[in-house]
């Protein structure tokens, strides 16, 4: 008995250790600055998806850094290959988000599955996305979009765009 009581002892105790060493994350409530950066990057997503190059112009830092799968390029080869629809975002199924603020810069962290035409071919990819947006003279222009793959356990699913995430 003496021998049971003690293994559950340990069992519990490493049980309350191992959640003590890696802490659940707590939702936060997002500041208005924050929940605003959001929308702008959700606007973002709908810009692509429309090929709307005159929006993505202004939102774009001059010396912004696209990072995708393939390489990198700055902001003029950004709206081209948007404009010219070598790859076109059709939707951003946004699985999760969360807003980082550094001095005046905000940070997007998104996790996603992207729908794009890539090539002719449409194609669903997963992935991480970190968008950084740096406030010059009132107002946020986007200075990097980096997109990592991710692995998905399960096919996406299939069927109409889903809605945005509620902030």
């Amino acid at each position: 008995m003496k021998k049971i009581i003690t293994s559950y002892f340990v069992l519990i105790a490493s049980a309350i250790c191992m959640f003590a060493q890696f802490p659940q994350p707590q939702p936060r409530e997002l500041s208005v600055e924050e929940k605003a950066i959001l929308e702008l990057s959700h606007d973002k997503w709908e810009w692509m998806a429309d090929k709307n190059v005159e929006e993505l112009r202004k939102l774009f830092h001059e010396n912004a850094v696209f990072v995708h799968m393939g390489g990198f390029w700055g902001t003029q080869q950004e709206l081209m290959t948007i404009e010219r629809g070598f790859i076109h975002y059709k939707h951003a199924e946004l699985l999760q988000e969360e807003v980082r603020t550094a001095g005046n810069t905000m940070i997007v962290n998104s996790t996603m599955r992207m729908t794009a035409v890539v090539g002719g071919n449409e194609v669903v990819n997963p992935f991480y996305v970190t968008e950084i947006y740096l406030k010059e003279g009132g107002e946020y222009k986007m200075t990097a979009l980096v997109f990592t793959s991710r692995m998905e356990t399960q096919a996406p699913p299939q069927g109409g765009p889903q809605q945005r995430p509620q902030g």
